[in-house]
């Protein structure tokens, strides 16, 4: 099922052990279009750095009631790996975090998560020590991490093949996979503009300096493309 990231924003977030904050923001990796850390505001508790939450330790999206609640406890998260406020998600950050909770690279392996295409694992989570996570080999050349905001991005304009046609407003994400399937424009005018949704494999490449999506869609092939119709929160497909 394909969930709305803008609906999405604003739900509560509980560890094991109480609550975490409520939902922020999501990273998705522009590459291969799937979501890799849900964003936490955590008001008060851990202030000055993002909190980032893995889909590994959510799984599925499909959780019943308003909170979606992480298989971590609050300490677990308190202790990872910080990362400053607007500060960017790069690579070598990402392998010491993951090392900190003993996951797999995503990075690494066919799947979108690696060796599977679901970030679901069989066994429990295990920190490691944070002498181990730490020690991570500072010559080793990293990649380029490719995230981006889903908030950053939405508002971006969409440029088809001929001119520019609308602009971002909403992205739809699969709850099992954490993909990203589909991009929801907003053509026309701003209020009286209507709805379509535009595959991501039509996407040729986002420009951040321009804020500009490109797609290999002409105007009217994104006219005629699917209307966007929202169930409302809570609504069962």
């Amino acid at each position: 099922m394909l969930r709305s990231i803008k609906q999405l924003l604003g739900d509560k977030l509980g560890a094991s052990d109480g609550e975490i904050g409520q939902v922020k923001d999501f990273y998705f990796d522009d590459q291969n279009w799937a979501v890799r850390y849900l964003v936490a505001d955590t008001g008060t508790w851990l202030t000055g750095r993002q909190v980032l939450l893995s889909p590994h330790s959510l799984g599925c999206l499909d959780q019943a009631g308003k909170v979606l609640r992480a298989k971590l406890t609050r300490k677990q998260i308190e202790n990872s790996p910080s990362i400053e406020l607007h500060k960017p998600v790069s690579r070598q950050y990402e392998e010491e975090y993951y090392r900190y909770y003993g996951w797999p690279y995503y990075w690494q392996g066919d799947g979108l998560w690696g060796m599977s295409g679901f970030p679901i694992l069989e066994l429990p989570v295990k920190p490691l020590p944070s002498e181990q996570a730490a020690a991570i080999d500072p010559k080793r050349k990293r990649a380029d991490a490719h995230l981006r905001s889903t908030q950053m991005v939405k508002g971006y304009h969409l440029q088809a093949s001929d001119g520019i046609i609308g602009y971002v407003c909403d992205f739809m994400m699969d709850d099992q996979s954490w993909a990203i399937g589909q991009l929801v424009i907003k053509t026309g005018h701003r209020f009286t503009g209507k709805e379509v949704q535009i595959p991501v494999s039509k996407v040729d490449r986002i420009s951040y300096e321009e804020s500009t999506v490109f797609v290999n869609l002409t105007k009217e092939a994104v006219e005629q493309s699917p209307a966007h119709h929202l169930a409302p929160v809570g609504a069962t497909a």
